[in-house]
């Protein structure tokens, strides 16, 4: 799976929650999913459900702390997949 798939997945995952279409519109790995898409903590939860029922992994705690942004959502997934894989 490459980074461009995984992004275009990911927007697909956070599109229902966004508050902001600009800044979703314009969607980079610096994006932050609370500060720039305006997703509240609620909603950031269902999103990181549905990453997990997507890509049948599990996102411990920790994990979650540090999903801010697309970038650690991806690495986070990049992750927990080959972890998966192993």
């Amino acid at each position: 799976m490459n980074k461009e798939q995984t992004i275009k997945e990911l927007k697909n995952i956070v599109k229902p929650y966004i508050q902001n279409q600009e800044a979703f519109d314009a969607l980079t790995e610096d994006t932050d999913f609370i500060n720039d898409l305006k997703i509240n903590s609620a909603n950031l939860v269902d999103i990181i459900l549905d990453i997990e029922e997507k890509y049948d992994i599990v996102i411990d705690n920790e994990a979650m702390e540090r999903m801010v942004n697309v970038k650690s959502a991806l690495e986070i997934i990049e992750t927990k997949l080959s972890e998966k894989n192993q």
